[in-house]
């Protein structure tokens, strides 16, 4: 869905970037601005129809490609998305959370520690049971918080401290209450350290293309990765790691890159994923590296 979103943002900046609201009025997209914004989100996959209002208005009726081959190709596009985008479901269909006995049943074989928490993957987490303890007035119940970081959220499940009398050795523990408590994970593009849009380099040469980016939310930053979602006549690689960057802090990233051995202008996207390649911020545009090889 993440690759689908950012083809269409490619192509609305082709178009001259109207906004949502012109694309749905002047334009005459037959969508909402509301559903054209959220299919360029990138977030949940937009229906065939809403994805095709989109790319008509602008692909056909701005730029004026041809109408048969531009469905073909979007066709194809969105199919790959909705296939892709298949897992995910189905992953969220796990079994209920405790279906068996206290300390034995699958929790966390259901949405909670298995399921996509956020925008990346969680793994498999097993929750132990709460083992039967006395508490009274004066005590806390400890906190048991999981963080799990690599989206666009992170979930962490409090138990509140409890008021009651003391229920004996032999009464049965109260319930605690819980409720979560979303942390933001969000990323702040810096600028070009080296290398800005439209630098000319020369052909076969090797060079390091430098971005700052900011972690701008309140998620350590661990296992994430810079992963390239093009293709262009320059060479570069598959994917490069970042370094651990705790909330508010930057972190410089870089990428060795060697010019085509002809003539040509290289644009490679880049979007931040988890280790397992899970695009991460959906809703943000990639990041790019905008050279002209001479």
């Amino acid at each position: 869905m993440a690759l689908l979103a950012h083809r269409l943002w490619e192509l609305k900046e082709r178009a001259g970037d109207p906004s949502f609201a012109e694309m749905s009025s002047s334009l005459g997209a037959a969508a909402s601005k509301s559903s054209l914004a959220a299919a360029a989100r990138g977030r949940t996959l937009p229906s065939w129809e809403t994805t095709w209002e989109f790319v008509r208005v602008l692909a056909i009726g701005r730029l004026g490609q041809d109408e048969r081959e531009t469905e073909r190709e979007w066709r194809a596009y969105w199919e790959q998305a909705r296939t892709e985008s298949l897992p995910a479901s189905s992953a969220m269909e796990g079994g209920p959370v405790g279906n068996g006995p206290a300390g034995n049943g699958p929790v966390g074989n259901g949405p909670v520690g298995n399921g996509p928490v956020g925008n990346g993957p969680v793994g498999k987490r097993s929750v132990p049971a709460a083992r039967s303890f006395r508490i009274g007035k004066p005590a806390v119940l400890s906190v048991l918080s999981a963080v799990l970081a690599g989206g666009t959220g992170a979930m962490v499940i409090l138990f509140s401290p409890l008021d009651g009398d003391d229920t004996g050795e032999g009464g049965a523990p109260p319930e605690p209450s819980a409720w979560t408590a979303v942390l933001r994970d969000d990323s702040l593009f810096e600028g070009d350290v080296t290398y800005p849009d439209g630098t000319e380099v020369r052909r076969g040469e090797r060079f390091t293309k430098v971005w700052r980016i900011r972690n701008a939310g309140a998620v350590p930053w661990q296992g994430r990765y810079l992963t390239r979602i093009n293709t262009a006549p320059c060479r570069a690689p598959e994917r490069v790691e970042i370094e651990p960057t705790a909330p508010g802090e930057v972190v410089d990233i870089a990428v060795r890159v060697r010019a085509a051995d002809r003539p040509a202008r290289c644009k490679i996207f880049w979007k931040m994923t988890s280790a397992d390649g899970t695009p991460l911020f959906a809703g943000k545009k990639p990041i790019f590296l905008d050279v002209s090889v001479k």
